[in-house]
């Protein structure tokens, strides 16, 4: 194998300029987002969530983007995990949007508050009937003893819901991240990346400022 320290390669797709980047960040993701869709990348919406626990020992993990309400970000999960057990004791969380073949990321700085129960039955209901039995199936980030008890137990959730409606579990909800920053990033020639943030504090006003690389 190559080594490491000499694994690299050029940016060369494109520029992020004054002219070109658009004046709220929203819009700014929304085209940046179907850029990558239309592009045929992989889980587009994949992003990582970084949170921090009460010891200060930060994790990170890749959930999918589900939709922007009210201007924030929103994910669902277990709320059992270690993800959710983070930001309801420390709101404080980052998002990561790494779309490499576009050689474009997008990082998100906010704050993170639960989504409203009829917001979560709304997207729950969405989900295929398989992937909301696994919500029930599983107590997340728990010990379990193999995968044969974990199949086992999907069965015995199989049968408790067969022919029935599923409801959202009351352990199961989302998360909505409120940004105080996004930053856009297009990969540059020499490793001058073009970098620009957006911001803003205690206000509906958005700030932008272009970033060293």
């Amino acid at each position: 194998m190559q080594p490491l320290s000499q694994i690299r390669r050029e940016y060369s797709q494109g520029h992020l300029t004054e002219e070109s980047l658009l004046s709220d960040p929203y819009s700014q993701f929304n085209q940046w987002m179907g850029d990558a869709v239309e592009a045929g990348l992989p889980d587009p919406t994949a992003m990582t969530v970084a949170s921090v626990d009460d010891l200060g020992q930060p994790s990170q993990r890749i959930v999918l983007l589900k939709d922007i309400i009210d201007g924030g970000f929103v994910f669902y999960t277990n709320l059992g995990s270690r993800k959710a057990q983070d930001l309801m004791s420390n709101s404080k969380v980052s998002l990561h949007f790494p779309w490499h073949i576009l050689e474009r990321q997008v990082h998100v700085r906010g704050t993170a508050s639960l989504v409203a129960r009829d917001e979560v039955q709304k997207y729950f209901s969405s989900r295929p009937i398989s992937s909301q039995l696994a919500a029930w199936t599983s107590k997340q980030s728990q010990p379990i003893d193999s995968r044969e008890a974990l199949l086992a137990r999907f069965e015995e959730t199989k049968n408790t819901f067969s022919n029935k409606d599923i409801p959202a579990p009351e352990f199961w909800g989302g998360f909505k991240v409120a940004p105080q920053e996004i930053e856009f990033w297009q990969g540059g020639d020499h490793r001058l990346h073009d970098r620009f943030v957006f911001s803003r504090e205690n206000s509906a006003d958005w700030s932008v400022q272009r970033l060293m690389p």
